[in-house]
């Protein structure tokens, strides 16, 4: 197939590029390089560098694409509350258009990144997708709007579509891992300490409800939510916009996530306890049997080991790079 990828220089979106370049699919990815990096990028991809609602038309008019995968978008909590016009801008402005870009040159396959945000707190664990639906921040809300907007297009006009929610997702695949300006997830911040860049890390909270006393997250691989992206865009139906959860059914304290980057990296890493963080709810994990049923999603990669192993070759890697071109 001929493949846009949206937002395929970010840590997920380029594992998606490079998976689909693997299973011999013609891809052309879209990036700004706001946040995305452009070594991530497959060498064989056709880049196009821009913002997607500038480019996409353009792309699209070319012809001959089968399918969109849809990354691009701006996605910290923290950033969409300070400044909530750029999340409705970046993420719902330009979905639009590129819905509309797609519905002008008839191009009717799309996977959407989407988020676990959109469930807001919920009052049970695991999250299935029937459950109520309601955002805290502009981020999750801005992504509910698109599904919306997803679900009204493939009624009225045969667009063919999944939407993907997730929470954490983690480890690396090849060289391409985490490599962000600004880092928000518990993983890389971890493991940051590991290298010596930050002295050490900090967990919100040790009187939560559960075993430990610290939230408990879901973890999901990389490469498995690559390959749940790939089985979508290969069995979306004319008319019928599809949501699913991507998890593992289960989860990981901060407190065990810290121990393993201790046992897997060989350092100590210090961890001090701060105030719990407001909004933070006790547990998060999302549950995929619907996709594990429905789409043949079968994830491989789910002990924190591997994740935090795979993560830590990626991010040691770095750390050498970096202190090779100091030396230099």
């Amino acid at each position: 197939m001929k493949l846009l990828v949206t937002g395929g220089a970010g840590y997920v979106g380029s594992v998606c590029a490079a998976v689909l370049v693997e299973r011999g699919h013609d891809v052309t990815v879209i990036d700004n390089f706001t946040t995305g990096n452009r070594e991530a990028v497959p060498a064989s991809a056709t880049l196009v560098e821009g913002d997607v609602r500038d480019v996409a038309d353009e792309v699209l008019a070319a012809g001959g694409f089968d399918g969109v995968v849809h990354f691009a978008a701006r996605s910290l909590v923290g950033e969409s509350v300070d400044h909530p016009a750029d999340y409705w801008q970046h993420n719902m402005v330009t979905s639009l258009t590129l819905l509309d870009a797609m519905r002008a040159h008839g191009v009717d396959n799309l996977v959407f990144s989407s988020t676990a945000a959109t469930y807001g707190e919920p009052e049970q664990v695991p999250i299935t997708e029937d459950m109520p639906t309601a955002p805290t921040n502009p981020y999750g809300a801005s992504k509910l709007a698109i599904d919306y907007a997803i679900t009204s297009y493939a009624r009225a006009y045969g667009l063919g579509a999944t939407s993907l929610r997730y929470f954490n997702v983690a480890g690396a695949y090849g060289n391409i891992g985490e490599n962000r300006e600004v880092e928000t997830h518990l993983i890389p911040l971890v493991l940051q300490v590991a290298l010596g860049h930050r002295e050490k890390i900090f967990m919100f909270g040790d009187d939560w409800p559960t075993a430990d006393g610290t939230a408990v997250r879901d973890y999901i691989h990389i490469h498995d939510l690559a390959e749940a992206h790939v089985l979508a865009l290969e069995s979306n139906v004319g008319g019928t916009h599809r949501i699913f959860n991507l998890g593992s059914g289960d989860g990981y304290s901060v407190r065990q996530v810290v121990e393993m980057c201790r046992e897997v990296t060989g350092h100590p890493i210090p961890a001090e306890v701060a105030p719990r963080r407001a909004g933070d709810p006790a547990v998060l994990i999302a549950s995929s049997e619907k996709a594990q049923r429905e789409l043949g999603w079968n994830p491989t990669r789910t002990d924190l080991r591997t994740i935090v192993e795979d993560a830590w070759a990626f991010t040691s890697q770095l750390g050498e790079r970096a202190h090779s071109a100091h030396r230099g």
